[in-house]
Parts: structure tokens; sequence; C-alpha cells
């Protein structure tokens, strides 16, 4: 075979394979907060997505017989910081997102996840959780030029303090959640 032959073929081959593996556009991608737990339901009214379901299930676990151990606390810690690191950059793909998620219920024990979907968690959960921690839920607005002069980290710290992003308020929930997911996770530690 010609080098010619032996080029052009390898070039249709290359160009066969890329088109095989054309991914769909992100846009079509589940954000994370559509999230679907193989163990949490989120079909009942008000219902909060899975994400906060875990998130906020996991501190009221302490209220029960199933708490979170010091054991399952390292394990968790690392994948929730991540998660922060992950949504709070806005460039993370909703799939890492997501496979996220999935490894932080897997650690969770059945009982846990059990009590968790039995809580029944709502955004009336989450209001209730918000005002007792101090957290402001709402618009994210602000004072003009609050921000001023802080590096992207101390606006990011400063946002979640507040349970505020510039994602809107589920965002925001979400955000303080998590925040005080990891303070917790670190008292197991």
């Amino acid at each position: 075979m010609s080098r010619f032959s032996v080029l052009t073929l390898f070039m249709l081959l290359a160009l066969a394979l890329s088109a095989c593996g054309t991914a769909a556009p992100a846009a079509s991608l589940p954000s994370a907060e559509t999230y679907t737990s193989p163990n949490l339901d989120t079909t009942y009214t008000n219902a909060l997505p899975a994400r906060m379901q875990l998130s906020l299930g996991t501190l009221k676990l302490a209220e029960t017989s199933t708490p979170v151990t010091p054991e399952q606390a390292a394990k968790l810690l690392p994948l929730w910081q991540a998660l922060q690191g992950m949504t709070a950059s806005g460039n993370s793909a909703s799939a890492e997102v997501i496979a996220l998620l999935g490894q932080i219920e897997s650690i969770f024990t059945a009982e846990q996840l059990a009590a968790i979907k039995t809580m029944k968690l709502t955004s009336m959960e989450m209001t209730t959780w918000a005002n007792a921690n101090g957290v402001t839920l709402g618009s994210g607005s602000g004072q003009p030029g609050q921000g001023q002069g802080m590096s992207p980290e101390a606006k990011a710290t400063r946002q979640a303090e507040n349970g505020k992003t510039g994602g809107g308020p589920a965002n925001g929930a979400s955000t303080a959640l998590t925040g005080a997911t990891i303070k917790y996770l670190e008292t197991l530690k």
C-alpha cells in the first residue's frame, strides 16, 4: 500500500471514530439540582432537591438514632468540600457534580437514607433551618460595593456565610447548606 493510501485510510478512520464520539451539548445535561437519588423522594409537595435533602438530612441525622459516624464524616468531608469547590467555580460539568453526589449518597447506611427520606424535607424545613442558623434566604441583594477589594475566595466565603450567591435563592440556600454540612462534618472527625 502506498503512503498516500495508508494516510487516507487513517484519516477516514479517525473521522469516523470522532463522529461516533460526539457528545450531547452541555445544555442537555441535567443540573446538579436535578440529581436523581435512588433512595430519596423528591415527588412530594415542596420537596427539596435530592442534593439539599442529603445536606440538610446530614445535619438533621444528629437528632436521630442514626447520626453520621466519625468514620463516615472522614469520607464525606472531602466529597462535600469537592462539591463546594466545583459548584463555586461554575466550571464543573453537571455530570461531574451528579457523580459526586452519588458518591456522597453511597456513604450513608440504608438506615440513614431511610431516616432522611422519612423526614420529607421541604422548603419549609429549609426556611426553618435558615432562620435558626442566621442564614438569609432571598434575592441575594446587598449593598453596592460591599465586596470591593475582596479576593474571590473571601467573597465566596461571605456569600456562603450569608447564604447568598449570584445564582439566586435556591443556589444560595444550597451553598449555605453545603457550608454548614462541611462545618458539621469537621466537628465529627
